[in-house]
């Protein structure tokens, strides 16, 4: 199932029944029990399983109630979770030709990979949905780049998660854009900064539940500006797979459901091309990954 957040007189949840065809879970569930009806996904997730046997029992019944169906074109679609009850996790430095990437563009041996993950966060206030414009902040940077990022999205809590158990926990998978600017990054002399202004953290165009995801380490991810391929890898390139990064980010520390997690990025980004080649206002950015769709944003003023 492919779960969408979309624009109407308030927040509403969806589920695609096709490429261009929505059903509105929220007014389904309403109609039938208006106490749980969630109004996005991040709402559904704190259900647990008896809220996915809820949508199943719905989309039995009603799919083909033309009352709770629309047209994918007409509709606004929003970040699948518009605002996180907390940061994002990010991972630095996971695939291993954008690794190769970035030690040269420092002078560091090309080979040096991370023992562990390298977590940063970004802050809720960085999420925006599909077709949102990207802020340049062009007062604060000149350094504007792209990151297109497989995010997982955790369903199930726990500490302590041993990676054997690890995918237990995950709900399901997003496009992210981690956009960041490589300047902040730089005078700040850690990462938080550069990845933390408003509107940086594009997500959607949903989430798509993991059993629709045959295997997350095997998916094409892509991401163009201005129909122009910048990068081109697949996430079996990831130094640190998703258990092994759930299993590290837990020991010590709880993650909920509903939490999400940016798991890097591959090679191609604007600061590791000679010369780097970043973000301007008016540029269209689109990122790609199999199975999960197209997040395109626009970077405006």
């Amino acid at each position: 199932m492919k779960f969408v957040t979309f624009a109407g007189s308030s927040h509403r949840l969806g589920v695609l029944l096709d490429p261009d065809t929505l059903f509105d879970l929220t007014s389904a569930w309403r109609h039938a029990d208006d106490s749980t009806a969630p109004s996005d996904v991040g709402d559904l997730i704190a259900l647990g399983p008896d809220g996915l046997r809820e949508v199943e029992r719905l989309l039995r019944e009603q799919a083909g109630n033309a009352a709770y169906t629309a047209r994918l074109a007409d509709t606004r679609l929003l970040a699948p979770i518009p605002r996180p009850a907390k940061n994002i996790f990010c991972i630095g430095r996971n695939y291993r030709e954008h690794i190769v990437e970035g030690n040269r563009a420092r002078g560091r041996d090309p080979h040096d990979f991370p023992k562990v993950i390298e977590v940063f966060t970004k802050p809720p206030t960085t999420v925006i949905g599909p077709d949102a414009a990207i802020a340049a902040h062009a007062d604060v940077t000149r350094e504007l780049d792209y990151e297109v990022e497989l995010g997982v999205v955790i369903g199930k809590a726990g500490i302590n998660i041993p990676a054997a158990r690890a995918m237990d926990h995950v709900f399901g998978y997003t496009i992210i854009n981690d956009i960041s600017a490589r300047d902040l990054q730089k005078a700040h002399g850690q990462w938080f900064k550069g990845k933390a202004l408003d509107s940086h953290c594009p997500m959607g165009p949903c989430i798509v539940h993991k059993q629709a995801i045959d295997d997350p380490h095997a998916l094409s991810i892509q991401l163009d500006v201005n129909g122009e391929r910048r990068q081109d890898s697949n996430t079996a390139d990831l130094l640190f797979k998703i258990p092994d990064i759930i299993a590290q980010l837990s020991a010590g520390m709880t993650l909920e459901a509903g939490d999400i997690i940016a798991t890097g990025t591959p090679s191609g980004v604007g600061l590791g091309l000679v010369p780097p080649r970043y973000l301007r206002k008016g540029d269209v950015v689109s990122a790609r990954i199999e199975g999960l769709g197209v997040l395109r944003n626009t970077i405006g003023d």
